[in-house]
């Protein structure tokens, strides 16, 4: 596996798949690992950028520890080679974050905090409630449960869409993706939780936001660019009441720990934004390397893996 190396991950593996032997790739970084039938990575593309495939001849499996396969290499792997995401392992996280997005742009705290500050009491900011709101959950997955099951409470009615539009628990009616803008266009709260593949990228554009709510909240969880960045920034200018929340951005890199936009956001008193850090919880590495080693239990187990991606949908992205 290409995860740091250290004791407390080296007994969590050996506990959850006795009898599987395993190595670090830091003991033995050039390889050949001629036995090697699955890996388990953080980030392959930063962890192996020398990864040669032929000196593994026996891979057959690939888990991520994180949910995102966007940028994934899989033109590096044969495909033979089965990949996986985490899915699910950040949900409760990533969740939370929704939920204090919306309310905090709901609520105006931005506004209400530059009010404290200033020691001005009134006139009070512009407030909403999710109560009898509808909240679009885009991309129904196991993230879009998690928060269905948090909004529940405050009596939102839950909306969603999925590939075909298939009913799902938790949600009060779901919409194919075809129908991605009429769904929008119901919606007082979208909170976008989908992936980046080659069928959501730039899927919100300038159409689907001109459908919207005028006073409508925008929150995404999922990858940034779902959205078109442009045509997010041109609306938020051009409709001061809508809201935007978000939790990932167009330029992330990991290496130099910077995050970007090509438009100034973060200059809208419209908008705010948290650095991608939904799933850094204190706490939270362990039932995420947990959720890692079930599905690989599976692979060593002869069961097939839960959540493998086709190559296809991420092609080019």
């Amino acid at each position: 596996m290409t995860l740091p190396a250290s004791d407390e991950t080296a007994r969590t593996i050996a506990a959850r798949l006795p009898g599987v032997p395993f190595i670090f790739a830091s003991a033995s970084p050039a390889g050949p690992w001629p036995t090697i039938e699955a890996i388990l990575t953080g980030s392959c593309e930063r962890e192996l950028p020398q990864w040669d495939p032929a000196k593994a001849p026996q891979l057959k499996f690939v888990q991520r520890l994180y949910t995102g396969l966007d940028g994934f290499p899989f033109d590096r792997f044969p495909p033979t080679v089965k990949v996986a995401g985490n899915v699910g392992a950040f949900a409760p996280y990533v969740a939370e974050q929704a939920i204090t997005l919306t309310l905090a742009m709901l609520r105006n705290l931005p506004v209400g905090m530059a009010m404290v500050k200033a020691g001005r009491l009134r006139p009070a900011p512009e407030s909403r409630s999710l109560v009898g709101r509808t909240v679009l959950l885009l991309g129904f997955g196991e993230i879009a449960r998690a928060i269905a099951a948090r909004l529940h409470p405050f009596g939102a009615t839950i909306e969603g869409v999925n590939r075909d539009g298939s009913a799902r628990d938790g949600c009060d009616r779901m919409f194919p993706a075809s129908q991605l803008g009429i769904a929008l266009s119901r919606a007082d709260v979208a909170i976008d939780c989908r992936p980046l593949t080659v069928a959501t990228r730039n899927s919100v554009g300038a159409a689907e936001l001109s459908r919207m709510k005028p006073a409508a909240l925008y929150v995404n969880v999922g990858r940034a660019a779902t959205v078109d960045e442009a045509a997010l920034y041109a609306h938020l200018q051009s409709h001061p009441d809508f809201r935007v929340g978000m939790e990932s951005w167009w330029f992330e890199d990991y290496e130099k720990g910077t995050l970007g936009a090509h438009f100034p956001f973060v200059a809208l008193p419209n908008f705010i934004g948290t650095p991608h850090d939904a799933g850094y919880v204190a706490g939270s590495r362990p039932g995420v390397l947990n959720s890692a080693l079930d599905n690989l239990a599976r692979f060593f187990a002869g069961q097939p893996p839960r959540y493998v991606a086709d190559p296809a949908e991420y092609r080019g992205i």
